[in-house]
């Protein structure tokens, strides 16, 4: 029974990876104020009420070749017009990449790459397309950071620095010019690892029944 069960796992490690549908490299970040440095407490034009917490999803994806990085980030509670309330604390006016070799949670690291406001380096060519929420507060963009693009550097450059967790995306409104909300770009495994690393407990779990 035991050399069964270890046949099925094989097969179903071998089934897994032979499922694997892309080789390029799937990003995420989940901006919020409690990652900015230092941490971001929004309030009104009145310096005291509060207003909705911002926050976002964002997704990455840097193809085989590690020639250009496609990127969808959606944000919640940021302005992207000026109109969307009567508020100007929470207009967006920037959004990076910001990098940096030493760059972590209590530094603040130098723009690689500008997709909102300024500095703007998706531009060779142009891909980035924003769409404004028709209700509700906040907006979708989506943009394509190609190799020699970049804000005094490119995305080879800074490949390593995005791949180890060096690299964060950064949203700068009117009460926040520093940035209001930030995350770090973080390398989502891969079907088969994560696959594998979901198995090994189970190869753990088997062998322990064999030896009693």
């Amino acid at each position: 029974m035991f050399r069964l069960s270890l046949k099925l796992l094989a097969a179903a490690v071998v089934a897994v990876l032979g499922t694997r549908a892309s080789a390029a490299t799937q990003l995420m970040a989940l901006p919020d104020n409690a990652h900015e440095n230092p941490p971001t407490h929004p309030t009104l034009a009145d310096g005291v009420t509060p207003r909705a917490a911002s926050f976002g999803t964002a997704s990455f994806s840097l193809n085989d070749a590690q020639t250009a990085m496609t990127m969808t980030v959606t944000v919640q509670n940021l302005d992207f017009t000026g109109t969307q309330t009567t508020d100007v604390n929470d207009n967006l006016q920037n959004a990076h990449i910001h990098a940096a070799a030493n760059s972590s949670s209590t530094t603040n690291s130098p723009v690689v790459w500008g997709f909102f406001g300024a500095p703007f380096n998706d531009t060779t060519p142009p891909d980035t397309v924003v769409t404004p929420f028709a209700t509700g507060v906040g907006g979708t963009i989506t943009a394509k950071w190609d190799a020699p693009e970049g804000n005094n550097t490119t995305l080879t450059a800074q490949l390593n620095n995005i791949l180890t967790e060096h690299a964060y995306i950064n949203f700068h409104t009117t009460q926040f010019p520093g940035g209001e909300i930030r995350a770090f770009l973080t390398v989502v495994p891969e079907p088969a690892t994560a696959a594998l690393v979901g198995l090994a407990p189970l190869a753990t779990v088997l062998r322990r029944r064999r030896s009693r």
